[in-house]
């Protein structure tokens, strides 16, 4: 599986963004799909998940509220929006993939990752 993530930009505190990663491959519904970011000088951190059929989502509390995220299995692609931007989300957005249509809140529990795109949230 190959994943292409894009959308990403500079945006002012309060601003949005759609992030999106596209999948190669025709059995995309079998995997479970997490965002991922990492700032400057920190480690990766989990961000949000959904399972497979798009029935399930998890989220860091820091963006419950905020972001969402959401699939469409008929174009093996899946979306992270981002509302109500601040500062601190300021990252390298990764997507990445987990075979077993569940997902994981733990970065070394997936199978195939994304280039990143960058956000920026200017105050």
């Amino acid at each position: 599986v190959q994943l292409q993530a894009s959308g990403g930009g500079l945006v002012q505190a309060g601003g949005s963004l759609r992030l999106s990663c596209a999948a190669s491959g025709r059995t995309f519904s079998m995997y479970g799909m997490g965002w991922f970011r990492q700032a400057p000088g920190k480690e990766r951190e989990f961000v949000a998940a959904i399972s497979g059929n798009g029935g399930s989502t998890y989220y860091v509390d820091s963006v419950k509220g905020r972001f969402a995220i959401s699939r469409d299995n008929a174009k093996s692609t899946v979306y992270l929006q981002m509302n109500s931007l601040k500062p601190e989300d300021t990252a390298i957005y990764y997507c990445a993939a987990k075979y077993g249509s569940h997902w994981s809140l733990n970065p070394g529990g997936y199978d195939y990752w994304g280039q990143g795109t960058q956000v920026t949230v200017s105050s």
